[in-house]
């Protein structure tokens, strides 16, 4: 759904991105294909909705908040390839290295990649806004957890596992979109500690959600293949937990991340979000 929100972050993510006609013509194409697939913007949102909770303007977060997405869209689109999860849609739209070829998405995104740290640069708080963003994406974070991800699938699912994968694959960039935030609006310690909280929270919340809606929802809802976790043997919350208490814990870690958000100068925004991602269908 289109929102005044996720307008402004396409604008700006059409003018950071090179144009179709720049050469090399056919990795642009590629990267804007992906970039421009559809998705939440939820990540760039909540960067920008997190500063405006810490008391700052949504214009100083918008480089961070676009650096978030392309770098999340570089995920995507090597999570999709055939070594990964070999995943033929995202989005509602042929995955990357299905439109183009495998060689053409693995260097789309290196280029996202490489794109979203060069949009931080620019940025007054660049040094912290990097730190905080590539610890997230690295072996400690998104990476690691694809890593776990793909060497547990198969295995009988094991609690301690299971979250690590989800905090690190899903939750460890969410959690940097917030603290990302709180970064670009000045906010102190005790705040960003809050913001990480949050984010944390509902990361973990998101993910289990999409445990959940791959064994229930439809590829036109969701927009990519269904019942995929099942066929690769991923480890997941209801395959250990049951959809039940799943359903539980994404209650409970909203709840958490709901009262981070309203100790927050102006967290209500945030505390809304959560609620919504909490009882998406999509």
């Amino acid at each position: 759904m289109s929102t005044p929100l996720t307008d402004a972050i396409n604008r700006e993510l059409d003018h950071i991105l090179p144009t179709i006609g720049t050469r090399p013509t056919r990795l642009h194409e590629a990267m804007r294909h992906s970039v421009f697939a559809g998705g939440k913007r939820l990540r760039p949102a909540l960067c920008i909705v997190a500063s405006e909770a810490c008391g700052g303007k949504a214009q100083n977060a918008m480089n961070a908040a676009c650096a978030l997405e392309l770098l999340h869209t570089y995920t995507l689109i090597h999570d999709d390839l055939p070594a990964m999860d070999n995943d033929t849609l995202r989005r509602g739209k042929p995955t990357c290295h299905i439109a183009y070829d495998e060689a053409t998405a693995i260097l789309a995104g290196d280029a996202l990649l490489t794109l979203s740290f060069e949009v931080l640069a620019k940025h007054p708080q660049s040094g912290a806004l990097v730190q905080e963003l590539a610890r997230a994406a690295g072996s400690r974070g998104v990476i690691g957890g694809q890593t776990e991800d793909i060497a547990a699938e198969g295995k009988p699912p094991e609690a301690n596992l299971l979250e690590y994968i989800h905090k690190n694959k899903t939750a460890a960039l969410i959690r940097a979109a917030c603290v990302m935030g709180g970064i670009c609006a000045d906010a102190n310690i005790q705040t960003l500690e809050n913001l990480a909280t949050y984010g944390e929270n509902l990361g973990l919340a998101f993910q289990i959600t999409d445990d959940l809606l791959d064994e229930s929802s439809t590829e036109e809802k969701l927009g990519k293949n269904i019942g995929s976790d099942r066929a690769n043997e991923k480890m997941t919350w209801p395959a250990l937990h049951g959809k039940e208490a799943s359903q539980t814990q994404i209650e409970t870690l909203t709840n958490t991340a709901c009262a981070k958000a309203d100790m927050l100068p102006n967290g209500s925004a945030l505390n809304a979000l959560a609620r919504q991602m909490a009882s998406r269908t999509s």
